[in-house]
């Protein structure tokens, strides 16, 4: 490390603050009464003066890039709050490769005598901290022209580019949820972008359930997978921690300290496992008012969060609010191009997808694949006799009760009017023991059903085919269920039959 040393007297300013008012110097300095070099003196403090009431890092290095003039701001920018930097070199305060690349561009500067201005410039200091500054230096020279050394002025600018990048990286996320990226890609960038710009903070989204009962598990980077997996399906509550709380008042909930705090009584020894000491959490809200989640941050102190934090919240509420807005109505639209809008059955487009890969299982691993094509006995009847209405309250109905005889793996769908469609495919598949359910599920449709004080009782005619006796492909499968289907219609309506192999398939007249 260089240490201070003498300078060359062209380059030494007086630098020792004097005890006296401003006026008093602007006084002595223009006194024509004082001899020259006291009036130069005075010059120079007047001048010292001025330059440490200046925001801007001003300072003055000689041919070896030793500091011989720095002002207050300059001083303090590298932590020297004494001022004391006069001697010192970047290799005294800067990160060692930072002060080795300024150290060589101030080098090339007196060599080349060229000056720059306005130049971009990120360092670090000794104690890591990292600066960004817009930086002008230019060779200083002695009255015969030769280069004695810089004088250089620089600007913090750090804030500036923080904002910069914060623009930035808004922008980014919201190019990414207009390009419609998943929503876990979304939270996950979000939770990324805030935590780079705090130091030892960690960053969570929690998102309500669809039945606004409990917080799920939404993203995060840091928080230890015990922790996630503790709080996932935290209920919402007037006192359960910061997220329950604040998803409960649908307000901001700034937990100062969890050992102390009554809302996290039930939690302390979870936080103390972890470390964690502050939780603020914010809700994410909807444009109509709804809580989607909630955005928290932990700290491993005590405290309040800082402006910066609060900003950043509030940044990543608004947009995770957009995010999961979006992913929802995609799902919904999704869900409106797939299922039947009055049963919710899947239509007949999602059961040929549905279907296909029931197949497709069924040949891999050797299943036995069972349809079923259902039509409602003399629906035509009961719309004109009792209106559409009605008409559309025991399709539900049947739909409903349908749903309610089939197991989660099997594959129920509306295939439009008063058609429905069954597929099983289960790993243990027993022919008669689905004929047997079939059956159940006939005499389950044939309850009455009230409609507005009305009994009505609706039949059905069901067929059925297998695979892989029957077909190997859903088309032909489907077309053999639907000529036994109209076989049992033929037969007197409310019963089921079975595809005989070999028949052709056959269309109704």
């Amino acid at each position: 490390m260089v240490k201070p040393v003498s300078h060359d007297k062209s380059l030494t300013f007086a630098v020792d603050p004097l005890d006296s008012s401003w006026a008093r110097l602007v006084d002595t300095a223009t006194d024509n009464s004082m001899d020259p070099q006291a009036a130069a003196d005075a010059l120079h403090i007047r001048t010292r003066v001025l330059l440490d009431q200046l925001p801007d890092f001003i300072y003055v290095k000689d041919r070896r890039s030793r500091f011989v003039f720095a002002n207050k701001a300059a001083s303090r920018l590298v932590s020297f709050a004494s001022g004391n930097v006069i001697g010192l070199t970047d290799f005294d305060l800067l990160e060692l490769g930072c002060a080795k690349e300024t150290f060589l561009a101030e080098q090339d500067l007196m060599s080349s005598g060229t000056a720059y201005e306005n130049r971009e410039e990120r360092i670090t200091l000794a104690d890591e901290r990292t600066l960004w500054l817009t930086t002008s230096k230019t060779p200083l020279r002695n009255d015969a022209g030769e280069i004695i050394g810089l004088v250089g002025i620089s600007r913090d600018i750090t804030e500036r580019k923080r904002q910069d990048a914060r623009r930035h990286g808004h922008a980014r996320l919201l190019e990414m949820i207009a390009r419609g990226q998943p929503l876990q890609t979304v939270l996950d960038a979000l939770v990324s972008t805030v935590e780079d710009e705090l130091d030892e903070i960690t960053a969570s989204f929690l998102l309500l359930d669809e039945q606004n009962q409990r917080l799920r598990h939404g993203a995060t980077t840091r928080l230890p997978p015990a922790y996630v997996k503790a709080i996932d399906g935290l209920e919402v509550g007037p006192k359960v921690g910061s997220c329950g709380t604040a998803a409960w008042r649908r307000a901001p909930v700034f937990v100062r300290d969890v050992l102390e705090d009554p809302l996290w009584s039930d939690f302390r020894e979870l936080a103390v496992l972890f470390g964690f000491r502050s939780c603020w959490s914010t809700p994410i809200m909807s444009p109509d008012g709804r809580v989607l989640g909630t955005f928290g941050l932990y700290s491993n102190t005590p405290r309040e969060p800082t402006a910066l934090e609060l900003e950043l919240t509030a940044m990543a509420t608004d947009l995770a609010g957009i995010a999961i807005e979006r992913a929802r109505a995609e799902e919904r639209i999704q869900h409106m191009a797939h299922h039947d809008p009055l049963t919710g059955l899947p239509n007949r487009a999602l059961f040929w997808t549905q279907f296909a890969r029931a197949l497709h299982e069924g040949r891999r691993e050797g299943r036995k694949i069972t349809v079923a094509y259902i039509d409602v006995d003399n629906f035509k009847q009961i719309n004109d006799g009792l209106g559409h209405a009605a008409g559309d309250e025991v399709l539900k109905a049947l739909a409903h009760r349908m749903s309610s005889c089939i197991r989660a793996s099997d594959l129920l769908a509306r295939l439009g009017g008063d058609e429905f469609a069954i597929v099983f495919s289960n790993i243990t598949h027993d022919e008669a023991g689905v004929i047997r359910r079939l059956q159940e599920l006939r005499l389950a449709v044939a309850r009455p059903i009230e409609v507005e004080g009305d009994s009505i009782q609706a039949t059905c005619s069901m067929g059925v085919a297998f695979f892989p006796q029957d077909g190997d492909t859903p088309e032909t499968l489907l077309a053999r269920a639907d000529r036994a289907m109209y076989e049992a219609k033929h037969e007197g309506k409310d019963r089921l039959r079975v595809s005989e192999p070999g028949a052709p398939p056959i269309v109704p007249a």
